[in-house]
């Protein structure tokens, strides 16, 4: 039987209801993301993928 995931919110995620949050998880062999608000909505990335992904979000913050 597969074990639950543990996802972990974002340390920018503020506070409040905690509808607004991007989660992390370990899957078996990706990183899986996913957005609070649509917790069915799931995105596997690798450790490359996930690390292009957040520089450019933050290349585009700038």
């Amino acid at each position: 039987m597969a074990q639950p995931l543990n996802w972990q919110k974002s340390s920018f995620s503020g506070g409040g209801a905690g509808n607004e949050c991007v989660e992390l998880a370990h899957g078996d062999s990706t990183l899986l993301l996913r957005e609070s608000d649509d917790p069915t909505r799931i995105l596997p990335l690798t450790r490359d993928s996930l690390a292009a992904l957040l520089g450019r979000i933050h290349a585009d913050r700038t």
